[in-house]
């Protein structure tokens, strides 16, 4: 059985630790209200019995976890079984500790009543009474009979035979059976437990791993489609024998992809680090768009050091590129502001371009329904995005929680 489905051995411990321990509370205190003799004599022998008795437990134990991985109809017959030897042992052990001071116990409750009770050489147990019988068979005297008078002894328990020895010795062990039984269910639960807690860890491991394989593709979709446009923006500077700016932007592109890839990339990243990314890129792009891309970044610097995906601005500044500054004759400014509104992160990217083509008003473009989709993947229903015309040309908002630790 695999460790961590195991009940904890602490916990068992203390169990069976703790099982031993009400069991000697409980007997002592029913002492108490009966009035028994002799308590420091019971105390310690009572106390060695519970210490035997946890033992035992603890070989029950070893006996059960052998079938931690079988069915509960299984375990269950185990413990019913097992419990009985072990109750036996139990009984024998108790009977073995308190013998030696039965009679004295017996002794001593006699004497309160003013009797004597002893064994005689067949091991009969005799109570004698002070005074003669008469013919009748009337005691004469009873207690205020002289210490010597007479004496006539009553059997009030014969000597014990061996069906008595066992006869008694299975009532013991039936008490200590249902003990015994009681701590086996709930062992039994506490393996069930940790069976749960253990698929439950599981199940977190595979919808985290199932997550981050989710939040890769959908990453790894942002960078094939930028590098497509990317190399075709190359072609273009090459073919018109534009080297020199075919040359500044394959080492923006180096700088961009180095910086890109040095990350998790399902994990989360500052925001100062992604919009230093996003910097990058548009650095390539203005090589194609040298006096018609500006670019506008407003970060403030106390929310720098929060968290964001992994290149979740990459969309959407691609779409301002592609939508604005490409589809505008005159010169387009790209903005990036970032602000706290109500302990939420408030990421704005615009542009004051024509704005979206209307077959996109409709919907999400694959861009944005990436970044969505990769909000949802990492946020769920905490993190929102909103797209749309702006007075002046494009707007899209994203709002997150703010994550100081990714």
């Amino acid at each position: 059985m695999n460790r961590e489905t195991r009940a904890p051995v602490k916990v068992v411990a203390l169990s069976i630790v703790g099982l031993w321990v009400a069991y000697f509370l409980l007997i002592t205190a029913r002492g108490a209200v009966v009035g028994l003799e002799l308590q420091d004599e019971l105390l310690w022998r009572r106390a060695v019995v519970c210490v035997a008795g946890g033992g035992i437990t603890v070989l029950l134990w070893f006996l059960l976890r052998l079938f931690d991985d079988r069915s509960l109809a299984v375990k269950v017959g185990v413990a019913i079984i097992a419990a009985v030897p072990a109750s036996l042992a139990i009984a024998q052990i108790n009977t073995m500790i308190f013998a030696p001071i039965e009679d004295q116990v017996r002794q001593k409750i006699g004497e309160q009543r003013g009797l004597n009770i002893r064994r005689d050489e067949s091991g009969n147990l005799l109570l004698d009474i002070p005074g003669q019988m008469t013919e009748d068979g009337v005691q004469e005297g009873g207690a205020n009979a002289s210490p010597e008078a007479p004496q006539a002894s009553i059997v009030i328990e014969p000597a014990p035979t061996t069906a008595d020895y066992w006869r008694r010795l299975t009532d013991l062990a039936l008490s200590r059976y249902f003990l015994l039984l009681a701590w086996a269910a709930l062992y039994i639960a506490i393996v069930a437990g940790a069976r749960a807690r253990a698929a439950e860890r599981r199940g977190e491991r595979f919808r985290s791993a199932a997550k981050a394989a989710e939040l890769r593709s959908l990453r790894y979709q942002v960078n094939p489609h930028f590098l497509f446009n990317t190399l075709n923006s190359l072609s273009s500077l090459v073919m018109t024998g534009k080297g020199d700016r075919a040359e500044e932007m394959i080492q923006s592109l180096s700088r961009f992809y180095r910086h890109s890839l040095a990350d998790d990339s399902t994990g989360d990243v500052s925001l100062e680090d992604e919009i230093d990314l996003q910097e990058h890129y548009l650095e390539i792009e203005s090589v194609r768009f040298p006096d018609r891309l500006k670019v506008h970044v407003d970060l403030p610097s106390e929310l720098g050091q929060l968290k964001v995906p992994g290149m979740i601005l990459q969309p959407l500044v691609e779409n301002s590129v592609k939508y604005g500054v490409s589809a505008s004759a005159k010169p387009v400014t790209i903005s990036i502001v970032v602000r706290e509104e109500y302990g939420r992160l408030v990421i704005r990217v615009s542009d004051n371009g024509p704005g979206m083509p209307t077959s996109h008003t409709g919907g999400f473009g694959i861009g944005l329904a990436n970044v969505r989709d990769r909000l949802e993947a990492r946020f769920g229903q905490e993190a929102t995005i909103t797209s749309g015309q702006s007075l002046d040309g494009y707007e899209t908002e994203l709002r997150l929680p703010m994550v100081k630790h990714g």
